[in-house]
């Protein structure tokens, strides 16, 4: 039961009481047969109004607490009006209500044929709302599984930009490691050619040394030790 079935059920209402509202003044009007025949055509359409606010009443009960309040009052002056025209009804046809005829069975009136396409309706609604649970539960899934998805797609971007910079920190490492190893290449040679320099000072530096120990030795020689002539 919904609101919406609460309007289906007015609009009837608001047809057979603008119907209704029509009678009292005609009954005035009109004597005889033509007069009992208003009455019992009112009484018909009294009793389906009665069906259609007992329907209401209904609807009212399932209705949602946001929407009772004002469908308890549009109820509230239904039946009102429905009663102001009973009395008015009465003062213009005295014989009103002496001979008033049951309308026929609750399965053949007008409310009733209503009711049953209203459960049909609500059966057909709940299913409805039962796919469209299920529609939202299998969309909200498929979006728990996208961001998850997307969560993931991210945690690999990311793992895959820090490896780049991993891999960009060995490649500068390399590099100094080359370099370095370029460096001590350099450095090696260099110490070779001093060490080899050192050796060939010390050389020379004995050469000359026995070079002057040998002209030391001559001028001694020549001085002190060679005969007079």
């Amino acid at each position: 039961m919904s609101s919406e079935e609460f309007e289906k059920l007015h609009e009837i209402y608001r047809s057979l009481y603008d119907e209704l509202k029509l009678m009292p003044e005609r009954a005035l009007r009109c004597y005889g047969e033509e007069r009992k025949r208003l009455v019992r055509t009112f009484d018909e359409r009294q009793g389906e109004a009665e069906e259609v606010l007992q329907g209401m009443e209904e609807e009212l009960r399932a209705a949602p607490s946001s929407h009772r309040n004002a469908m308890s009052t549009k109820l509230r002056l239904y039946r009102r009006d429905l009663g102001k025209l009973q009395r008015d009804m009465k003062n213009s046809a005295p014989g009103f209500g002496s001979s008033n005829q049951p309308v026929g069975g609750s399965h053949h009136g007008i409310y009733s044929s209503q009711n049953q396409q209203s459960t049909h309706l609500q059966s057909q609604r709940a299913l409805l709302l039962q796919g469209t649970e299920s529609l939202n539960n299998a969309s909200q899934s498929i979006e728990r599984s996208q961001r998850i998805a997307n969560e993931t797609e991210q945690i690999g971007t990311d793992i895959i930009e820090e490896l780049g910079e991993q891999r960009e920190q060995l490649d500068r490492a390399r590099n100094r490691l080359v370099n370095t190893g370029e460096n001590l290449s350099r450095s090696r040679k260099i110490l070779r050619a001093m060490a080899r320099r050192v050796v060939t000072n010390k050389l020379l530096l004995g050469v000359i040394i026995i070079m002057e120990l040998a002209i030391l030795g001559a001028v001694i020689y020549l001085k002190f030790f060679r005969p007079s002539n």
